[in-house]
């Protein structure tokens, strides 16, 4: 999954053969598949898998029937007459006639059905001896309340919510009081800034604001409502802002005849809310993700088909067991597979799940796995940047926690390369537990291509292949399916579910963004290769895509190459303008701990292992090392602030990094000199 930079794709920008782009180079291929190890499912897993191969044929014979069946897992207040409404491409119209409600869809019907007394989160708080513990009866509960809440504030249904808070249970009452009142919510990561805020607050015209006085980071309280008040003072249609006590700052300005706390107007409320059904197209919740115009673009998400798709992906792929599991997905909620993956899957399925506030070196390197152990986790999914992480701290961490509670490990954020892949399922699956590399985006809303752990066989970096019901392609420039072996664009060639409906406002930039580059088909934006099998390889961005002295070089497979060396524990690689070349490739590396700081042998070491992996062409001219790397809140690494350092420019936007200081780190190690040139 990419949550990706761009705008429309073009020719231009992915210039030439499509096919000849994305080529192997040498045996890069043959590097990246990593020795072609698959590691075939558990015997027991697979004979007890909630998936089996029969379901691929089940959904190439009727698809639709296949996701008219898969939407039985929700419950209806008014059946659907129809499964899609494809008459108007491309905006998809999905179980037609029906009406729902995604709250009533994630709490009431269980409690109803006798399982109130479920545990629907473990929620554990950075500071170590602050957990919660929310049942689906006590979490419907506090929606309820929340929603009368709502309600006294003079929220309707079509309202548009705003939401800026930290990893707390609030945050997930406040999601699902919107949704049982029909009025859309944006989750705005905790980390914006107050202009990102605002610009965000006033795009969905928000006039309701909920966030809390702070959140826990590494240990110290982190305020929240001060970026607010700045960005409010820039919306005047804003009425109320509802704020949490979290962190009991007592600094924290306050309007009185517009804040109002949480535990003033919430807590006094009736725990009794009938919820409306609305129809199935009835704005869910708008996501914004950055676009390469400057001006964030609206992710649109309706009800009925995000929640079909969101609950049958996540039994089908962390072959849930609602009833023993216990699932942990780590991202903030501020993301979309916090919403998808957090939120609405694991809810409307019924699952227990681990919500965790903090980082996960906080108050110790450790903490992740001693959650794991404590809690017995089962099914867990995080991102490769935070196995790298993992991996430059070294094994010895896990190995101090008992981890024999995993049954299944998940990767979500950018392609995983072969040997954090390695590392995951030897030191922190036993080399028992599968993993589910997952490739979806924020504007897919579900995920999309992955192995299915009860059937295939995983091989090592490789995303496999479209889950049932999804059709997607790799294909050249012309829009022609590649060859086995062979690398282009991936494309969506069939609506599906959980898809975006268009851009919050703006149905024609959805139109020329997503569907222009090849008619008729969803480009992801995505390049990828299909290997001898016809198994998918995710590259990266097209616009990650290097022309290097007439060579296209993958951005991807050039860090995947750093990545292999033991010193190296995470890298970022970029096409830099060079006046001999066209493009020279800069890369920029995070040592592993008992590599120390680095040097110019340490570089001259890493020049050489890419040319060996790759061949010469793909040896960086500039290597930097540096503490960490700028990335967004989802764990993707924003390249085009690294491109800017790389050409000596000035850094351009950065609210959309979940921690802007990393730049400042970035600047002052070359200021430092802490680089060297291939001259």
């Amino acid at each position: 999954m990419t949550d990706k930079d761009q705008t429309t794709v073009t020719s231009e920008s992915s210039a030439g053969d499509g096919s000849d782009a994305l080529k192997p180079s040498g045996d890069a291929l043959s590097n990246l598949l990593h020795e072609e190890r698959r590691f075939e499912p558990p015997v027991e897993l697979a004979t007890n898998a909630n998936v089996t191969a029969a379901e691929y044929d089940e959904a190439d014979a009727d698809r639709l029937a296949f996701w008219a069946k898969q939407a039985e897992r929700i419950t209806w207040a008014q059946p659907f007459e129809e499964v899609l409404d494809w008459s108007e491409p491309p905006f998809a119209k999905w179980f037609v006639g029906g009406k729902l409600n995604a709250a009533y869809n994630c709490l009431d019907r269980h409690v109803a059905e006798g399982r109130g007394g479920r545990v629907a989160f473990h929620w554990i708080g950075e500071p170590d001896d602050d957990t919660r513990t929310l049942t689906y009866a006590d979490l419907k509960d506090e929606v309820c309340k929340a929603a009368n809440a709502l309600v006294e504030l003079g929220v309707r249904s079509g309202d548009c919510i705003a939401i800026y808070m930290p990893m707390i249970p609030e945050t997930v009452i406040a999601m699902l009081a919107c949704a049982r009142l029909g009025a859309p919510h944006t989750v705005i990561f905790g980390g914006f800034s107050a202009d990102a805020l605002s610009s965000r607050i006033q795009d969905c015209d928000a006039r309701v604001v909920i966030t809390a006085d702070g959140g826990y980071r590494r240990g110290a309280p982190s305020a929240l409502k001060p970026p607010v008040d700045e960005a409010v003072s820039r919306c005047p249609d804003v009425r109320s802002v509802l704020v949490v006590r979290r962190t009991g700052q007592d600094d924290i300005e306050w309007n009185g005849e517009r804040d109002v706390w949480w535990h003033d107007l919430v807590d006094k409320q009736s725990t009794e809310h009938e919820p409306e059904a609305f129809d199935a197209e009835h704005p869910l919740y708008v996501m914004y993700t950055s676009g390469s115009t400057g001006k964030p673009k609206g992710i649109l998400h309706s009800t009925g088909g995000y929640l079909v798709g969101t609950a049958y992906t996540h039994w089908a792929i962390f072959d849930l067991k609602p009833e023993t599991d216990v699932y942990w997905c780590s991202a903030d909620i501020g993301w979309v597979t916090g919403h998808s993956y957090i939120v609405y899957g694991p809810l409307a399925n019924g699952a227990t799940s681990v919500m965790y506030e903090g980082t996960p070196d906080t108050p110790h390197k450790g903490r992740w796995w001693q959650i794991v152990q404590d809690y017995k986790v089962t099914k867990f999914y995080t991102a490769p940047t935070a196995i790298r992480t993992f991996m430059k701290w070294g094994a010895e961490i896990p190995a101090k926690h008992d981890l024999s509670s995993l049954q299944l490990l998940g990767s979500v954020g950018e392609p995983i390369n072969p040997e954090a892949y390695m590392w995951y399922r030897k030191e922190i699956g036993s080399d028992r537990c599968p993993v589910v590399d997952t490739w979806w985006q924020t504007e897919t809303g579900m995920i999309m291509i992955s192995p299915l752990p009860g059937v295939t066989a995983g091989k090592p970096g490789s995303a496999m292949k479209a889950i049932p019901g999804i059709s997607a392609a790799v294909v050249n420039d012309a829009g022609e399916p590649v060859e086995r072996g062979s690398g282009g664009y991936l494309v969506l060639t069939e609506p599906w579910p959980a898809m975006l409906r268009t851009l919050w406002g703006d149905d024609e930039r959805y139109k020329e963004t997503y569907w222009s580059r090849f008619p008729g088909r969803y480009f992801a934006g995505d390049g990828a290769k299909l290997d001898e099998d016809g198994d998918v390889w995710l590259l990266g961005r097209v616009d990650d895509v290097m022309n290097v002295s007439g060579h296209r070089l993958s951005t991807t497979e050039i860090e995947s190459a750093l990545v292999s060396h033991p010193k190296v524990a995470e890298a970022a690689v970029v096409g830099a303008a060079d006046n001999m070349t066209g493009q020279a490739v800069a890369a920029f590396v995070i040592l592993r701990e008992s590599a120390g700081d680095g040097g110019e042998d340490v570089v001259a070491e890493l020049r050489a292992h890419v040319a060996k992996e790759i061949g010469a062409i793909a040896k960086p001219k500039t290597i930097m090392v540096v503490p960490e790397l700028p990335k967004t809140r989802s764990g993707k690494i924003m390249r085009r602030l690294l491109r800017d350092v790389a050409e000596h420019r000035e850094t351009g936007d950065v609210t959309t990094l979940a921690d802007s200081s990393v730049m400042d780190l970035i600047k002052s190690n070359l200021d430092e000199g802490k680089t060297a040139d291939d001259d």
